[in-house]
């Protein structure tokens, strides 16, 4: 069975307004105040939580404080779960590629480096967790991306064949999560990486998930 397996931050939707809203909340915490800007910095965002505080971090003139950076994390979550979809919105078009594909006998999965349990959460807030087979986050398995066996084991339990999948994706982390599976990769343009994801040469890149559907037949059947 064919299989189309998204990443989510960057991709399915844009969460980094959420993501800085936390990390920001932990730097107020800190007496430092709002740290990062949601536009200039939605980036960093997108790639993590311990992304987003290394920054902050380095705008405070302690880049080398690691301990800080990891005491400040679990807070991050947790401020993170407490208001996880009050900015984010999925892209356009996301849910309609989605809905042709599985019309189209394609099996869908999502594989991201966010935490399983927060995953869940904002995809059900959106009303769309139903929508895929299987969901596999940052610690689902031991391993994450860009290790490959996170991306095949979305797609074996979504009931698909690791061999006939491909990873839609918006960062050099996807990009060498599908090369190290073996598998295409298709990345969007419209994420805050942009144009520049032409760089790293993946098999197929979309400006519009209105895109989707035919790159995907044109790379695995």
């Amino acid at each position: 069975m064919r299989t189309v397996v998204f990443d989510l931050d960057g991709t399915l939707a844009d969460t980094s307004g959420d993501l800085i809203a936390a990390a920001n909340a932990c730097f107020r915490a800190m007496g430092a105040g709002d740290l990062l800007d949601p536009i200039r910095d939605a980036g960093t965002a997108l790639r993590g939580g311990r992304a987003m505080l290394t920054l902050g971090m380095e705008r405070l003139g302690r880049a080398e404080d690691i301990a800080e950076i990891d005491r400040q994390y679990p807070l991050l979550l947790e401020a993170y779960a407490a208001d996880i979809d009050t900015h984010t919105v999925l892209y356009p078009g996301a849910m309609a590629a989605v809905e042709a594909l599985v019309g189209a006998q394609y099996r869908v999965a999502i594989c991201t480096n966010k935490p399983e349990g927060l995953a869940r959460m904002l995809m059900t807030r959106l009303g769309v967790l139903n929508a895929f087979g299987a969901l596999i986050g940052a610690d689902t398995l031991p391993v994450r991306k860009p290790d490959p066996e996170p991306l095949r084991e979305a797609v074996r339990r979504a009931g698909g064949d690791p061999a006939r999948c491909l990873l839609v994706g918006d960062t050099v982390t996807d990009r060498e999560t599908s090369r190290a599976a073996g598998v295409p990769s298709v990345l969007v343009t419209f994420g805050p990486g942009g144009p520049g994801v032409s760089d790293l040469r993946p098999e197929g890149l979309i400006g519009h998930f209105d895109e989707l559907p035919d790159v995907v037949q044109r790379l695995i059947g």
